[in-house]
């Protein structure tokens, strides 16, 4: 049987897999967040998109100021511990230009309803919601009652996106994903989701995949367009590759502040700029210089193979 070769133009993936007012999940846990996938969407004028994420950080605060998301599903909301999400603040303090609606959930909350969709449940168990007060902000956060005995647990409903993108280090041209430092809620969400994009920083020949089959997060099968994009994590990091634009994350505070001054932003940096590309070299020497990383290599291991 030959199999499918996967991968695909950034711009051709969202265009074919996202759609108005679909539900989309833009995971990657501090680490690996896809960036890149976010400005495309925004460049191609989706509207009414529910986005889910955990810690919602400028990715969030970039598409809910270019009129791309109506709801916003998350959970701690922070700038990379850098400062405010001012455009976030805008619409749920002051309904500025006009509300955002929004469900809020733990982080271990919104990993539990990633693993029930993935899993094919309607709900999941957690015991964490005991002695807070967002059952009583988010209805959806309920208690039910345990078949064998034991006293009543909160539960989470299933979360399936319609499409779900997350960045990694590597790939194959099939969808074998691999990645490495902070994985996050990646390989749930993408079992949650309908459909599943990865953008990563290289595409490895097959054999590169199966000599290390350990790192394969998330296998091809899970994937339907797989995106060669160097550098589609900035400003946030990829281990091994590049570390985070702290710099980035600061100014992001003032930059968000001023309500002109962030759509100014996202004129030049995400509408004027082509593809992530052009984006890269818009950023010019400063990006790579300021988050070099040195090599550090991780010990090899010999998985052995039969002789006979």
């Amino acid at each position: 049987m030959v199999k499918p070769v996967k991968t695909r133009g950034l711009a051709d993936a969202i265009a074919e897999y996202v759609e108005d007012g679909m539900t989309v999940a833009l995971e990657g846990f501090g680490h690996l967040i896809p960036f890149a996938a976010g400005h495309e969407i925004i460049r191609q004028g989706r509207r009414d998109l529910t986005l889910c994420r955990m810690t919602p950080d400028l990715i969030a605060d970039q598409m809910i100021a270019a009129g791309t998301v109506r709801k916003l599903v998350a959970s701690f909301f922070a700038s990379g511990s850098a400062g405010s999400l001012h455009e976030v603040r805008r619409r749920i303090e002051r309904h500025d230009p006009e509300p955002l609606e929004v469900e809020e959930y733990s982080h271990y909350g919104m990993f539990c309803r990633y693993q029930a969709a993935a899993s094919g449940l309607p709900f999941f168990p957690l015991r964490s919601y005991a002695g807070s007060d967002l059952p009583e902000l988010n209805p959806q956060i309920r208690k039910v009652e345990d078949p064998y005995g034991g006293a009543p647990v909160h539960v989470v409903p299933a979360l399936a996106p319609d499409v779900t993108v997350v960045h990694a280090q590597r790939a194959d041209r099939y969808g074998n994903v691999q990645m490495w430092g902070i994985v996050g809620a990646q390989q749930e969400v993408v079992y949650a989701a309908r459909r599943a994009i990865v953008t990563v920083e290289e595409i490895v020949d097959e054999e590169v995949v199966r000599s290390d089959p350990n790192r394969t997060v998330i296998p091809a099968h899970a994937v339907d367009a797989v995106v060669h994009c160097p550098g589609g994590a900035h400003p946030s990091y990829v281990q091994g590759c590049y570390d985070r634009d702290n710099a980035f994350y600061r100014d992001w505070t003032p930059i968000s502040k001023e309500p002109a001054r962030l759509h100014a932003w996202l004129a030049e940096w995400v509408y004027g700029v082509p593809d992530r590309a052009a984006y890269l070299a818009k950023l010019g020497d400063h990006w790579p210089a300021a988050v070099a990383v040195g090599e550090r290599l991780s010990q090899p291991v010999d998985y052995g193979r039969r002789l006979a």
